[in-house]
């Protein structure tokens, strides 16, 4: 997955983090497997040029989600101890919230409930369980997905505001049908 986009600096940690986007092509069956690289949020050490992480999104995307939006940068309380985090609102409907430091996986969440190729994200392991009615594969007409390949969020620009703990965001609301 190429990567383009958006780019955040912790000036602290010395790290840049960015987003790469969706396998090629789009028809999944032609390209089995996780797909492992694309749709991953990376951080990467500045001084080494070495990735201290990588966590994808959306094993295998079939629906070109393309993760390579927005990366916000924030300091708040998990587990009572101030944490830099990185928060991600992708095109997949989920709002992901990292540990910026390490890149275990803090939170992820959808955005709001139409949200239905995913039924959650298992916090434990970062895997999303999908709903195969929605899947893209050969022969099935998948109808209503949420969101469309354009994403519930897609190359907005957000805010954080830290005293009201709170990010700012635009959002879609298209669902499609798609048919390999």
């Amino acid at each position: 997955g190429t990567h383009w986009g958006w780019y955040a600096y912790d000036p602290k940690l010395d790290m840049v983090y960015y987003g790469s986007g969706n396998p090629a092509p789009w028809n999944e069956t032609m390209r089995p497997g996780d797909n492992k690289w694309t749709m991953t949020i990376w951080g990467r050490d500045l001084k080494t040029g070495k990735a201290r992480f990588g966590y994808q999104k959306t094993p295998h995307d079939e629906w070109d989600y393309a993760g390579v939006n927005y990366m916000g940068l924030s300091e708040q309380e998990v587990d009572g101890k101030m944490t830099p985090l990185l928060t991600h609102p992708d095109r997949n409907g989920l709002v992901y919230t990292l540990n910026r430091e390490t890149g275990s996986l803090v939170n992820a969440f959808k955005i709001d409930d139409t949200v239905n190729w995913v039924k959650k994200v298992d916090l434990k392991t970062g895997i999303p369980i999908r709903d195969p009615e929605y899947a893209t594969y050969m022969d099935h007409e998948s109808k209503g997905i949420c969101p469309s390949a354009m994403g519930y969020h897609n190359q907005g620009i957000e805010s954080y505001d830290p005293d009201k703990k709170l990010f700012f965001m635009g959002v879609n609301h298209i669902c499609m049908d798609w048919e390999p």
